[in-house]
């Protein structure tokens, strides 16, 4: 009988990494980490907390021999500081590229995010994969993830030999998912921008993972918007979510900014305020035709499991 592969699989103390686990933990040795805290794990799943910048990261590929990683690693902008996000996110990335290709990894895939897009007036609808990333003009709490995405295209040209996968998703959403987007929806009271519902995108917690392990399985590198062919007014979702409203104006520019700071939300960050005023959807036809992607919840569905939440 053949002894099952190492798999590496980053970010493991989110719900999306636990979610991929249990789908992989059958056919792989799994061995996990993040960053930010040692995540509990069956006693078959080594588990670590580990800065992939520190010398013991390099620990991990000497002794596990992994044939892929799937990185899920990212931190995002309302986990942590700018420099500390710039130095995990983007630094470490490299770093796991450099050791992969010392330790003759065979497969990455990646997770990024459409918010390296950038949310603009300009922005054309259902954008591609060719689409210019301009996050990075709009906001410096979005750079690391266009950094990041920058320097995976770079390793998935020049090093063939990775087979790199770069996943775009759209919102993130469902049980145990702690993102922006899915704090607001969970919220009893919601802010909107007077004047503005731009048209969103969602995928449940579970149709993502399963997107994950499909790209992962069937290893075919490049770049990947995953999004259903369904979406929704941003504050026709509030309304579906059960979430009351409250208005927030939209001029001068800098109110809703200053608004958002002294209140503190979770879910309504400053640096997000553009996404919500401009539409940014994503076309995943990409993805869908060549890994038979088909997502399996609806947005009504989505809506519902934040719906109970308040009842």
């Amino acid at each position: 009988m053949t002894e099952r592969p190492y798999l590496l699989v980053t970010g493991a103390a989110g719900a999306l990494a636990q979610q991929v686990i249990r789908r992989l933990r059958r056919s792989y040795r799994l061995v996990v980490c993040d960053a930010r805290r040692e995540v509990s794990m069956p006693a078959d799943i080594p588990s670590f907390q580990i800065d992939f910048n520190k010398r013991h990261f390099e620990d991990l590929f000497r002794d596990y021999a992994f044939t892929g990683v799937i990185h899920l690693g990212r931190i995002g902008p309302n986990e942590s500081t700018r420099m500390h996000r710039y130095n995990a996110n983007v630094l470490g990335t490299q770093r796991l590229f450099d050791l992969s290709r010392k330790y003759s990894v065979k497969q990455i895939m990646v997770l990024s995010t459409y918010f390296v897009y950038g949310a603009s007036p300009y922005n054309p609808a259902m954008l591609t994969e060719e689409a210019p990333l301009k996050a990075a003009e709009i906001t410096m709490d979005l750079v690391d993830s266009v950094e990041l995405e920058n320097l995976s295209n770079i390793y998935l040209w020049k090093h063939p030999e990775l087979n790199i996968t770069i996943l775009r998703p759209c919102n993130i959403v469902g049980p145990g998912v702690n993102n922006s987007m899915s704090t607001l929806l969970a919220s009893p009271r919601v802010p909107v921008l007077a004047g503005f519902s731009p048209i969103m995108q969602f995928i449940h917690l579970e149709d993502m993972a399963d997107a994950i392990v499909l790209a992962y399985e069937k290893n075919r590198p490049g770049i990947y918007n995953v999004a259903p062919d369904d979406w929704v007014a941003y504050q026709r979702m509030v309304d579906l979510c059960g979430c009351s409203k409250i208005h927030v104006p939209s001029l001068p520019p800098s109110l809703p900014i200053w608004i958002a700071k002294r209140m503190k939300w979770k879910g309504f960050p400053p640096y997000l305020l553009q996404f919500f005023k401009y539409s940014t959807t994503i076309n995943g036809h990409l993805f869908r035709d060549t890994f038979e992607f088909s997502p399996q919840f609806t947005l009504r569905e989505i809506a519902a499991h934040y719906r109970l939440l308040k009842e």
